[in-house]
């Protein structure tokens, strides 16, 4: 009995509720603040001002309808997205020679295993147990039969040379990619 009128005088005042957004008298009242330098106008026009209150009374699936609506309509790609951001096409052709620079001084490898040394193979499975974790030794051997296969992926520089080596002094061809 206690628990059903606990019940009910919860839900009355919650069923009573209901999420609003904020008017747009009070939200017009509110200034707009622009960041410093950024060049944008201090005064919007009453125009834009009526179509960002209409917006901001739209609910986030209806936004999300509106901009892929936009998008359509305009033809707008992720591409030129990226290339109309501020600062313009500057900061995307900078970051050309940067992705090329990176390319060049690699830093994380894949190991990948090539060729074994039939006379070798018990070494190499030996080697490859140890290698991966969590890898039993039938495991191993079902690996090391299917090369080329992946031993890591992701391998800092220092590591992938390191079990690079060990697997070619066992007669194992490894190459870093």
């Amino acid at each position: 009995m206690f628990r059903a009128s606990l019940v009910r005088s919860i839900a009355r005042p919650m069923a009573s509720r209901r999420l609003v957004h904020i008017s747009a008298v009070r939200r017009a009242a509110e200034p707009i603040a622009t960041p410093e330098g950024s060049g944008a106008p201090a005064e919007i026009s009453p125009k834009i001002s009526a179509i960002v209150d209409k917006v901001a009374e739209l609910t986030l699936l209806e936004t999300s309808q509106l901009v892929d609506a936009l998008k359509s309509k305009f033809n707008i790609t992720e591409a030129i997205q990226v290339a109309a951001a501020p600062g313009g096409a500057a900061p995307a052709a900078a970051a050309a020679p940067a992705a090329e620079e990176k390319a060049a001084e690699k830093t994380e490898f894949k190991i990948k295993l090539e060729k074994i040394d039939a006379a070798q193979k018990a070494k190499v499975i030996r080697e490859i147990k140890n290698l991966i974790p969590d890898m039993n030794l039938v495991a191993a051997k079902k690996f090391v039969e299917s090369v080329p296969k992946v031993v890591k992926d992701l391998a800092p520089k220092e590591e992938a040379e390191k079990i690079k080596k060990a697997l070619e002094a066992l007669g194992a061809t490894v190459v870093l990619e």
